[in-house]
């Protein structure tokens, strides 16, 4: 088969995707033909990109009939080198919307192409064309966005392609979210909050890495929290958008993101006020819902919320008087140190330490009695001198993982199922006996607002307000993606 360019003439829709059904079902014996086949699906779709592909379901559309082709079927480690190759050396928009697009469905169902991607330099190359800028296509940055998230997450970068992140990239991911914050729908919001969040974790892994090598290497300089420690008052948007995410989230793995942002800008001096009294506020009640909330399995990011808790207490504005919600925060260590209850197992030792640290932040305790009655009258147990030994640190928080995907369920649906399964026991004994006798039930809670593009504060007269209390926890469970069945990827805010 020779190298030649295909002149298309279609008369509608319906014709497009039979010809792209017929370009990706080709029956390709030999790499040369391969070739031929995806540069005549690029040529395709890009040809007519303006004319019929018109919205991300159009776009994933087009890549969905690739991945479920023969041609992929056949040749996947082919295909999917070729494609890299692509996105490496492509700068026609209209392709790299396309290639992006399939990297992007293929990798979240196959861990090895953000690998492959990886190992080919694609980091790199990502980082360039997402500060070239919108350039009139925002669909497409926002899909480079969202790429090298997926990217990002799934592994550890080199420190060589972590030091191609510059000052310059950082301020232009804030700029952007400040730039937005007056549309609340705008989609922007989410992709680009959570580039730095991942960018934050791989400087906090490279920086333990490190700290554990032999001899210690100097780590890289953590540019998210460089800039908000020097123009932290320049964003505060961003400030606002991730406590209302993390109110929001279900997603373990990026909840885990959120609270190690948290974690550094506590204990990082220059950053220890950049958020707003009222913001700290919220992500009090935040933290305190979600403490009493997470399953006993889900132990770490118990331990994550404690280990940000303790920084948040001793050196915000809330360590100020009038104190926030002291007498509630001292029942709820009570609650997680305690020895169990029906709903609540036995404390483990890190949990039992990390509460024994936050009991010990000042205006927590009471001045007339000593510290191991603090923890004595807190927890109800007595504490060794190597259980209260402080042993948070960067490399602790760092070294929580989750794999993307999995959800943290609700102590609450716990609770209601455990009601249900006793009153159908109680229903099938008490049969031909008469009604059992009413009980008190927890009522449920009111069903979450519908979901956003945007985690932005509001705005009045002018001035931005933050949010004075949260908003309920959002209750659906973000589905996994089937190329099959699910076109749009995966559920943004």
């Amino acid at each position: 088969m020779e190298d030649f360019e295909i002149s298309y003439s279609l008369e509608d829709e319906s014709q497009f995707w039979r010809e792209l059904e017929d370009i990706v079902s080709a029956n390709c014996s030999s790499h040369h033909l391969i070739d031929n086949a995806l540069r005549s699906y690029l040529h395709f779709t890009t040809n007519f990109k303006d004319e019929y592909l018109n919205t991300e379901y159009d776009i994933a559309r087009c890549s969905q009939k690739l991945l479920l082709s023969e041609l992929f079927e056949a040749n996947k480690d082919y295909v999917r080198i070729q494609i890299v190759y692509s996105l490496l050396q492509e700068d026609e928009p209209a392709a790299l919307h396309l290639i992006a697009s399939f990297l992007l469905l293929d990798g979240r169902h196959n861990e090895a192409t953000f690998e492959m991607m990886n190992r080919e330099g694609c980091f790199p190359r990502l980082l360039e064309l997402i500060k070239q800028g919108k350039q009139g296509d925002a669909r497409l940055h926002r899909l480079l966005l969202e790429l090298l998230y997926e990217m990002s997450r799934m592994q550890r970068l080199s420190v060589e392609d972590l030091a191609h992140v510059d000052d310059e990239l950082v301020t232009y991911l804030f700029q952007i979210i400040e730039e937005l914050s007056d549309d609340v729908d705008d989609p922007y919001h989410y992709p680009v909050i959570r580039v730095l969040l991942v960018l934050n974790e791989q400087y906090m892994v490279a920086s333990t890495a490190s700290i554990e090598s032999d001899p210690p290497a100097r780590p890289l300089t953590n540019r998210v929290i460089k800039l908000l420690s020097l123009h932290g008052s320049s964003y505060m948007t961003f400030g606002e958008n991730i406590i209302l995410l993390l109110n929001r989230e279900t997603e373990t793995s990026l909840q885990l993101l959120i609270l190690k942002l948290l974690y550094l800008i506590f204990t990082t001096k220059a950053t220890h006020e950049y958020f707003y009294t009222n913001d700290l506020r919220v992500l009090l009640d935040v933290i305190i819902r979600n403490l009493l909330d997470l399953p006993n399995e889900f132990i770490s990011l118990r331990h994550t919320y404690l280990r940000v808790l303790y920084p948040l207490l001793a050196h915000t504005q809330l360590n100020q008087a009038p104190h926030y919600k002291r007498d509630e925060i001292i029942k709820v260590l009570s609650i997680l140190g305690g020895s169990g209850t029906g709903h609540w197992e036995p404390a483990d030792e890190t949990t039992i330490r990390l509460v024994d640290r936050v009991s010990k932040v000042p205006w927590l305790r009471d001045d007339d009695i000593s510290e191991g009655e603090v923890a004595r009258k807190l927890l109800g147990i007595s504490l060794s001198q190597s259980q209260t030994a402080s042993m948070t640190s960067v490399v602790d928080v760092a070294a929580v993982m989750e794999k993307p995907g999995v959800q943290t369920p609700s102590r609450k649906f716990e609770f209601d199922d455990s009601l249900h399964d006793e009153n159908d026991r109680k229903t099938e004994v008490n049969v031909g006996k008469g009604a059992p006798a009413a009980g008190r039930t927890r009522q449920a809670p009111p069903p979450p607002p519908p979901p956003t593009h945007s985690v932005n504060g509001a705005k009045q007269g002018g001035k931005k307000l933050p949010p004075k209390t949260p908003p309920p926890r959002r209750r659906t469970r973000l589905k996994a993606i089937d190329p099959q069945t699910n076109l749009e990827g995966r559920e943004t805010q």
